[in-house]
Formats: structure tokens, C-alpha cells, sequence
């Protein structure tokens, strides 16, 4: 069916405006008003915050300011001993910061350093300065302009204030951190305020003193009356004790107490019936301040508000911002509006259904020629050189270059598909939504021994050992949470070998975020897994080698030596028994003891001569192998010995080595203890090349391997292979002795040979596999 570009465009553009109209009009009657209610909602936390952050900026120079003044202390950089230099430090932070009323310092000793705003005095500042010279109490009075020339001095001899009694010093001292005082009415202006706090420290960690910072509050109340929240909407600041701290109209949050005294008016009664019905209910039950903020309705006087109260501004103010607002004051207008605006977007959908029905004709025109043009050319009626009909610059530039990227993209598609398929590693894409295999290329598939066609649609947890499943999910794809993988891992192969792979997955997203797929690399590790558990063996094989050698050296060399004294025993009880059948009274229970010493050592010598052919027969398993590769895994063996020495171990050997007949274990044995004893060697010496050689050659059906380094040697008329003979303060003597041993007991030699040269050269053959002649 053959369907009108320009109709479509038409019909198109029509029904859009049309079902934008109506849906225009349907969220009107149903979303504004809410809409709006949540937009005053916004407001009022956005109001909250900002009375937050303001009252916070607010009062956040004055604990600079305090711990400023409580370090320069501190630290001696002014002296707080010294009042005429700590008084004019307190002033000049009292000139910085304009909401501070005063800012002093009272020490230990009762001495006291007060800065305050007077505007009714005869300066702009006051002082008030308390010390004891010569142990004598002194009160002055200063007054200073604003340049902190004096305008009138005077003694107080009648004060009696000391500022160690006062609430901010005592708190401070005990805290031993900067407090902030709860809101109250200063006693000289009558203005609402809060005292901050610092303690200074001496170098002995006690207290020196205590700065301290008068501020006035008053302001915050004057920017909660300049805040527009809608028309009638208020907001107010309430301590945790129920106390309003700040409210627009200023006169309302101070009441007098019983005793005369100015405080401050509770939310419970402060003349603000509104604030009292939207607020006070939290207070009687104990819930301010609010754990989260808490938006809430109420009406009031035939009315409905909306409210919200924010959470305790810090633990040091535990203030909380409350604000409260009429509905009316964000749906009135909308109430009032919403026919005449329904009417006017249904005019405004007429009229622009039939522009966009012209426009959609004025746009469909060139490609209408160009259609036209088409059939002309199919039919043969036109020639198809003739110039082009008349269209859009932009639609052509825009072809072009979208020409050109079609063919930029092929080309990267190209590239990227052959370095996918001829990757020396496997490589599968995943898809986003499952975790299936897209594709996969052929080193992929010859690793796990699937086909390519079979291995898409599978998952990586189906070629994964099931003891090695921990972290992989059964299904899934990366489309939620990044794919990333890099581990060694077990999978098995269809035809259900085990094998070892290295797996690296990441996830490629697109510029949005959204998960394209999945790339993941494999990389058969097997045989270096086998060839680290083959030197695990062999060294494991190695330590209990040379405990079995060890204890069969000693054995053997214990019954060398008992053997001698037991034969003694036995000579000397037969000769006691001679002499005593040559006595006339023999003592028949004196010969029953001989016999039994003669007979008892005879079978400690027997038990000897066994232990002795027990221990010559376990001579081990001989078999054939290439001694370049025993060696290259006797290396891994002392590779962390020299590095720690400093030694580097070299080798030099032909390039094909005859196979040998031995027991493996015994000549990897051999090598640990030549080279260990080498690298111990050198590793005593200060200065000098620290070099072992290790080479081997063919030479009359053996296999001659000598380790070479450029120790110090062997020191003269020390015999090397005698048991129990040693150089080392914690040797035990056995170590080359057990190495002679085991050569000879695979049908080699093992000596030491004395050269110019310094260093130590040791040689020991290896018998080679005899090849069977047919």
C-alpha cells in the first residue's frame, strides 16, 4: 500500500496538536491544583533551606572569629596576659563581623577583656578590662571611636563580675570545645541574641581561658520579614525548647517572664494564631524538633494551608525552620484562569492545526517534485541528467553527510570485526538485557571447544566450573550494573576437561548511560597454572626429602657410632664369662646377668645393622627427564633468597641436553643445597660482584653440572662431606654430606674442586638414559 508523504505530514501534524491540546487541557483539570500545591510545598522547604543556610552563614563568622581569637591566644601570637594588645585584637574582629555585640575573653585568674557596640555611650565602642595588678582587683571603663582612639576612661570600682561564674565559661571549660549558648534576651539591649564559646589551651593541654562572642539575632527575624512566600505566608525559626527565636514581626517573640524579665514567647502562645495552629500540636506532643522534614495541611478560620517544618539546623543550634502559607495563595489564580485557559488552548490548536497543515504542504512540496521526477525517469519521459528540481540546501548537505558517516561507520565496523576475529585471545560480546553470548570469535571457541553457532544464546555461567560460580549470576545482563570482571577462573570444555582462563569483562555504554553490551576476554592460563603446581610438588616433595635425608644421615651416624660401644659390651660380658667358669664357687646368678648383657647387646647391635639396611634400601624412584627443565623450576625454588641476598643466579647450558636417569627429587634436592649454600655465601659479603653460574655438558655418559660463585670459598683443611662438620653457627653438618650421598645413590659423584679463582666451584654427574639398540 502506497501511503502520501505529504498526507502523513498533514494528518501528523494535526492529530499532535490535537492530542497535545487534549492532553494540555486533561492535566489541567486533573494535575494543576496538585501541581501547585507540591510547587508551594518546593517553595516552603526551598524558603527553609535558605533560612537554614542564611542563618548558618550568619552565625558561622562568629565561630571563626572565636576560634581565630581562642588560637592566636593559643599559640602566643597575641598574649592574652597582655590586655592592651588582646583588646585591641577583640576589636577589630568586633569591626569585622556587624551582627556582633561584643566579643571578650576571661581568663583563670579572674582577669576579663570585654569589646562591645555602644551607640548610647560617649565613643562607638566600649571596653571593659578587669586585671590584678600587684594582686589587686582593677576595673576600667574605656570608651574608643572607630579609628580605636580613646574618648573617655574610667575606673568601676564597685563591679564585681567575674567571668569564670558565668554559664558560656563554665560550659566551655568543661566541654573543652567551642558551645553555642542557648537564645536569649540581652539584659543591656533588650534584643534577642546567643553567646558563642571557645576555650584556649595552654601547651600543657589545661585551660588558659575562654573567648567568647555576643551576637544579635535580630537580623535573622528582619530577613524572614523581607522573604515573599506567596502573599500571606510567614516564616519562623523555634529552638528545641519551644521557644520562637525568630519570626518577621519582631515584637511578637518577646513576652515578660514572672519575675519582670524579658524571654522568649513560646510557640504555644506567641500571638500568631496561624503559627500557634500549624506548630503548636508538635510541641504539646514533644516531637520538636523533627527527626526529617515535614511538610502537612491544616485549616484554619475557613482556610487551608500548607506547611513544613525542617530538621534542627546542627547539633550546636538546634534550631528548626518552620514555615507556613495559604493555599489560596498559589491556586486562586489558577482556579480563576482555568476556563479562559482551556478556551484559549483550544483557539490556539484551531489555528495552529491549520498553519501546521500548511506548513506540512509548503515542506512536502520539494520532495513532492522529487517523487514525481522518480516516475518521470522510471517511465523514460525525462532524462536523468537534467537538472534537479529545486529543494532544501540543508536536506542536501545533510544527506552528504550522512552518507559519509554510513561509510566511516562500515569501515570501523569492518576493522573492529577483524580484530575481533583474529584476536590471539577469545572474545564474546554480551548481550545487555539477558547476558547471553552475541558472538563470539574462534579463539573463543577453541578454548572452551563449543562451536561459534552454538555458543550464542549461552551464558558465561554455563561454561563456568559450578564450584567457581560465587559472583555470577544464572541470568543477567549488564543493562542494570557494570559488567566488569578480571579474575582467574575454572570453566569447563564440551568435552568436560577442566581448564584454567583468565577473564577481563567491561561494559561499553553509550553516551546516555545506556549499556550497548558487554566485551569479554579469555585467555587459557593452564599450562602456567600446571607448570606453578608442578614447582608447588616438587617443592613440597623437596622439603620432605631433606627432612626424611636429614634424619636417615643422623640414623645411619648414630648407628655407626653405638655400634662400636655394644660390640665392646658384648666382647667384655663373654669374657666375664670365661673367667667366671674358671672359678671354682662361681655365682650361678652372677652368670645368668653376664649372659643376659652378652645376649642383650648382640640384639641392639642387630636392631642397628636393620636400621642401618632400612634406611641404605629407600633409595627412591629413578626415572628419566630433561635436567634443563628440573632446573629452570629449582630456580623458582631460590628465586626469593637471592633477590633478598642480592645474588643473581645465571645459567649456561647447551641448547639440547641428553635425557638422564635419576631419582628427580634427589637431584632438585642437590641443586637447592648448592645453590642455598652459594647464596648464603655471598650474601655475608659487604662489596663485590654476588654472581652464581650454573652449567652443564655432556661428558663420558654423564651429565657433569657444576654451581660456580664468587664467594669467599671454602676455608682450608675443612673436609666438606664429613658428617656433622660445619661453617655455619646454626648448621647441623648434614647438608652436603646428604647431597654425596644421594648423587652416589643415583650413580654419580659429587665433589668440591680448589681454584685460583675466588669462589667456590662444586660438580656433581648425572647418569644418562641408555637408549635401547634394536
Amino acid at each position: 500500500m502506497t501511503k502520501s508523504l505529504g498526507a502523513l505530514l498533514a494528518i501528523g501534524l494535526a492529530g499532535l496538536q490535537f492530542l497535545a491540546v487534549l492532553a494540555v487541557v486533561f492535566s489541567s483539570y486533573v494535575t494543576s491544583q496538585q501541581a501547585l500545591i507540591n510547587h508551594a510545598r518546593d517553595l516552603l522547604r526551598d524558603v527553609g533551606i535558605n533560612t537554614m543556610e542564611h542563618s548558618k552563614g550568619f552565625l558561622s563568622p562568629a565561630q571563626g572569629a572565636a576560634e581565630l581569637a581562642a588560637r592566636l591566644a593559643q599559640n602566643r601570637v597575641v598574649a592574652s596576659d597582655d590586655p592592651q594588645r588582646l583588646e585591641q585584637l577583640l576589636f577589630q574582629q568586633l569591626q569585622i563581623a556587624p551582627q556582633f555585640a561584643g566579643v571578650y575573653y576571661g581568663s583563670e585568674n579572674g582577669d576579663f577583656v570585654y569589646v562591645m557596640r555602644s551607640p548610647d555611650g560617649p565613643g562607638e565602642f566600649r571596653s571593659k578590662i578587669i586585671d590584678h595588678p600587684n594582686g589587686q582587683r582593677r576595673t576600667r571603663l574605656i570608651w574608643r571611636s572607630d579609628d580605636f582612639s580613646v574618648v573617655e576612661r574610667r575606673d568601676d570600682p564597685a563591679d564585681a563580675y567575674d567571668p569564670r561564674q558565668r554559664p558560656w565559661y563554665v560550659k566551655a571549660r568543661a566541654e573543652r570545645t567551642t558551645i553555642w549558648t542557648d537564645p536569649y534576651i540581652f539584659f543591656s539591649s533588650q534584643q534577642p541574641g546567643i553567646t558563642l564559646a571557645a576555650p584556649v589551651f595552654k601547651p600543657d593541654k589545661s585551660i588558659r581561658g575562654v573567648v567568647g562572642v555576643d551576637i544579635e539575632i535580630s537580623m535573622i527575624s528582619e530577613f524572614l520579614s523581607r522573604l515573599n512566600i506567596g502573599t500571606n505566608g510567614k516564616a519562623l525559626i523555634i529552638h528545641r525548647n519551644g521557644d520562637v527565636i525568630a519570626h518577621p514581626n519582631q515584637a511578637l517573640i518577646k513576652t515578660e517572664s514572672e519575675d519582670g524579665a524579658l524571654r522568649f514567647a513560646d510557640i504555644r502562645e506567641i500571638d500568631d494564631p496561624i503559627a500557634r495552629a500549624a506548630f503548636g500540636p508538635l510541641a504539646d506532643s514533644g516531637s520538636i524538633p523533627v527527626a526529617k522534614e515535614t511538610p502537612s495541611q491544616f485549616d484554619y478560620g475557613g482556610a487551608r494551608y500548607v506547611s513544613t517544618m525542617m530538621p534542627v539546623i546542627s547539633d550546636k543550634l538546634p534550631w528548626t525552620i518552620a514555615v507556613y502559607a495559604p493555599e489560596d495563595d498559589f491556586t486562586a489564580v489558577i482556579k480563576k484562569n482555568r476556563a479562559m485557559n482551556i478556551w484559549l488552548a483550544a483557539l490556539v490548536a484551531a489555528v495552529t492545526a491549520l498553519v501546521g497543515l500548511a506548513l506540512a504542504d509548503y515542506i512536502h512540496k520539494p520532495v513532492r517534485a522529487f517523487a514525481v521526477r522518480t516516475a518521470l525517469i522510471s517511465q523514460g519521459e525525462i532524462d536523468p541528467d537534467a537538472p534537479l528540481p529545486k529543494t532544501y540546501k540543508e536536506l542536501e548537505r545533510a544527506n552528504a553527510a550522512l552518507v559519509q558517516q554510513i561509510v566511516a561507520r562500515r569501515e570501523t565496523e569492518r576493522e573492529y570485526g577483524q580484530t575481533f576475529n583474529m584476536s590471539s585471545r577469545g572474545m564474546a560480546q554480551i548481550a545487555p538485557e539477558d547476558g547471553g553470548f552475541v558472538r563470539v570469535n574462534q579463539r573463543f571457541s577453541d578454548i572452551v571447544g563449543y562451536g561459534r553457532d552454538e555458543l550464542v544464546g549461552m551464558h558465561l555461567p554455563d561454561l563456568l566450573h559450578p564450584d567457581d560460580m560465587v559472583g555470577f549470576a544464572t541470568q543477567g545482563g549488564p543493562s542494570s550494573n557494570d559488567f566488569v570482571v578480571n579474575r582467574d577462573i575454572r570453566c569447563i570444555r564440551k568435552d568436560g576437561g577442566t581448564i584454567w582462563v583468565t577473564l577481563n569483562g567491561i561494559t561499553i555504554r553509550d553516551r546516555q548511560g545506556k549499556a550497548l553490551h558487554a566485551v569479554l576476554t579469555m585467555e587459557d592460563i593452564t599450562q602456567s597454572r600446571n607448570r606453578e603446581q608442578e614447582i608447588d610438588r616438587l617443592n613440597r616433595d623437596l622439603t620432605h626429602l631433606a627432612r626424611g635425608n636429614t634424619m636417615g644421615q643422623m640414623a645411619s651416624g648414630l648407628a655407626h657410632e653405638l655400634n662400636q660401644p655394644l660390640t665392646a659390651i658384648a666382647q667384655n660380658a663373654d669374657t666375664a664369662l670365661l673367667v667366671l667358669d674358671q672359678m671354682p664357687d662361681s655365682d650361678a646368678e652372677l652368670r645368668d646377668i653376664l649372659t643376659e648383657i652378652e645376649h642383650q647387646s648382640l640384639r641392639a647391635g642387630e636392631i642397628i645393622r636393620a636400621l642401618r639396611s632400612f634406611i641404605r634400601k629407600d633409595e627412591g624412584a629413578r626415572t628419566n627427564f630433561n635436567f634443563a627443565d628440573l632446573l629452570a623450576q629449582t630456580l623458582h625454588l631460590v628465586h626469593a633468597d637471592a633477590t633478598e641476598a642480592q645474588v643473581s643466579v645465571e645459567t649456561d647450558l647447551p641448547p639440547h641436553l641428553p635425557l638422564v636417569v635419576a631419582n628427580r627429587v634427589q637431584i632438585a634436592q642437590v641443586l637447592v643445597n648448592l645453590l642455598r649454600n652459594a647464596i648464603e655465601a655471598m650474601a655475608t659479603r659487604p662489596d663485590g660482584v654476588r654472581q652464581v653460574t650454573v652449567n652443564a655438558r655432556e661428558a663420558d655418559g654423564m651429565v657433569l653440572v657444576g654451581v660456580e660463585d664468587t664467594g669467599p670459598g671454602i676455608a682450608p683443611g675443612l673436609n666438606l662431606f664429613t658428617q656433622f662438620e660445619t661453617t655455619k653457627p646454626d648448621g647441623m653438618g648434614l647438608g652436603l654430606s646428604i647431597c654425596r650421598s644421594m648423587v652416589e645413590a643415583n650413580g654419580g659423584t659429587l665433589w668440591h674442586t680448589d681454584s685460583d679463582q675466588p669462589g667456590a666451584k662444586f660438580y656433581f654427574t648425572i647418569p644418562i638414559r641408555q637408549t635401547v639398540q634394536t
